[in-house]
């Protein structure tokens, strides 16, 4: 058993009692601790009480910019936080791991850095937190990773039913689970859940303690936040509970379970699963399956979430239905298992088809297909309004690109087909997209002139004046609304047409629209 030491110190945690609870945690018979460099004076006070008694786990490359949780994985970073992390502990800690991923950051240039500090004996052991399956799966490419921390418990399942529970089962890779109870939020909610306290009164134990005996009975190690003597004692009790087989029935229905339904047996139908990340073409592909006799169960259209899709899946499914068509992002394999999973129970095979879309073709779809619904680009203040699932925020796309994991066949699949992503050929008259920097350079190439540019704050045609940071509108290059938007308007087709400017994202731009590209 673990125990998360970052509320002995939030909000006004001191010393004294950071030592009287981690005492009565030994005492109960817990052996990890978890901290990290962004808790603060966390370490240095989690370090003092331990000594050498137990195993520490912290954690690097986060940032606390005005209290904000910004990921910093450059190697820099790493660094720095691992050796004032050794000081603080006053020893190298047993488990050093990367907080997250930084969107910033090539996760391999973070990993890397890890794997160098190990080496150098500034850590006994390296690992991630809050990663999915594929991230794992790119980080054990490049060096061992000893444990992996992420968020699993009575509220949290994805990196269960994700598989990446399983995979570390594989490699000897040890899981630890941080917010096993949902956090001071929604750990209270425990209490009343009728399956937890009916198995919890059997036992004479608290439904928490219950959700932590299932974890270390699926052989992950759970990190219950402790701010008590109190709570550090029950955490410690927890490991004592020994789950009967009926017991592990019913916590399989209510937290999930490590087994998997049979292997689709042979029979005369078939599941398609349809994924990619929004602007992939989804909704173009599923039609030609529904022509094909499929029947098409979308969450965009139906509302609500992907598991009442699923479950109508499994509906259907014991109706009598034998040909499907589910077309929903599916960017990780925990969206992936119901379908997988429902498929299997009815002895139907499923076919996962891939649309791989690059993420500027993608773009030039969302705002085509905003252009077909509005006819225009909306604001930034009505873009975050919009309740059309077809409406996006312009950073959704790139959120999910990074959220990804590519299908793999040990998920279950019975074929997986990779579609890449080709352009329809366009309609309009050839024409010329000007940078507003470069407005004056002769253009001997055919047809209107259509010049757009960013300048906040000096809304014009042609021109976005938003501010700059995260965008908020599909308008600001290289994001491609104002050239979509002329040439809609003057009857342009971009892949005829030249796109003249001096920078890389005028580069990129030409490229998402399929113009060619001239540098001025």
């Amino acid at each position: 058993m673990g125990l998360g030491c970052m509320r002995l110190t939030t909000p006004h945690g001191g010393e004294e009692r950071v030592s009287h609870v981690i005492r009565a945690a030994l005492a109960a018979g817990i052996t990890i601790f978890d901290t990290a460099r962004a808790y603060g004076d966390n370490e240095r006070l989690v370090g003092r009480a331990l000594g050498d008694r137990a195993r520490v786990v912290t954690k690097c490359g986060m940032s606390r910019p005005d209290g904000r949780w910004v990921p910093d994985g450059r190697a820099r970073a790493v660094r720095a936080d691992a050796e004032a992390s050794r000081a603080a502990l006053g020893r190298a800690p047993d488990l050093l791991l990367l907080h997250a991923p930084d969107p910033r950051t090539p996760l391999a240039t973070s990993v890397r850095a890890l794997a160098e500090i190990r080496d150098a004996g500034g850590a006994r052991g390296i690992g991630l937190s809050n990663v999915n399956r594929a991230q794992l799966d790119a980080a054990l490419a490049l060096t061992r990773i000893d444990a992996v921390e992420v968020a699993l418990g009575a509220f949290d399942d994805a990196p269960l039913r994700g598989g990446l529970v399983d995979c570390c089962a594989e490699r000897g890779i040890l899981v630890l689970a941080h917010s096993p109870l949902g956090g001071p939020r929604r750990a209270g909610r425990l209490a009343g859940d009728e399956t937890l306290g009916a198995i919890a009164a059997e036992h004479g134990v608290a439904p928490a303690q219950i959700v932590l005996a299932w974890l270390l009975d699926l052989g992950v190690v759970p990190l219950p936040g402790a701010g008590t003597v109190d709570h550090a004692r029950a955490a410690g009790d927890a490991a004592r509970i020994a789950l009967t087989g009926r017991d592990r029935e019913r916590l399989a229905g209510r937290l999930g379970s490590r087994d998997r339904p049979k292997a689709p047996v042979a029979a005369e139908g078939e599941i398609v699963l349809l994924m990619g990340i929004p602007g992939a073409g989804k909704s173009r592909a599923a039609a030609e399956w529904v022509a094909r006799g499929y029947e098409r169960l979308n969450r965009d259209e139906r509302g609500g979430r992907l598991r009442a899709l699923h479950a109508e899946l499994d509906a259907r499914l014991a109706a009598g239905a034998r040909r499907i068509v589910l077309d929903n992002t599916y960017t990780t394999r925990a969206m992936r298992r119901d379908a997988l999973d429902a498929a299997a129970r009815h002895g139907l095979p499923v076919r996962c088809v891939w649309l791989d879309t690059p993420l500027a073709a993608a773009q030039v779809n969302l705002v085509l297909r905003i252009l077909d619904r509005l006819g225009a680009l909306p604001e930034p203040e009505a873009l975050r309004r919009a309740r059309d699932p077809a409406i996006l925020l312009p950073t959704t796309p790139g959120r999910l690109l990074r959220e990804l994991e590519p299908p793999g066949a040990d998920e279950g699949f019975a074929a997986i087909d990779v579609v890449p992503f080709a352009r329809a050929p366009g309609t309009g008259e050839p024409g010329a997209f000007v940078a507003a920097e470069v407005a004056g350079v002769d253009i001997p190439d055919p047809g209107p002139r259509l010049v757009f540019g960013w300048r906040p704050g000096e809304p014009g045609p042609g021109i976005c004046p938003h501010p700059a940071g995260p965008p908020t509108c599909w308008c600001r290059p290289p994001l491609p609304g104002l050239p979509l938007v002329l040439a809609r308007a003057h009857g342009v087709d971009p892949t005829k047409s030249v796109l003249v400017g001096r920078s890389a994202a005028h580069r990129q731009l030409a490229e998402a629209i399929g113009a060619r590209f001239r540098a001025a």
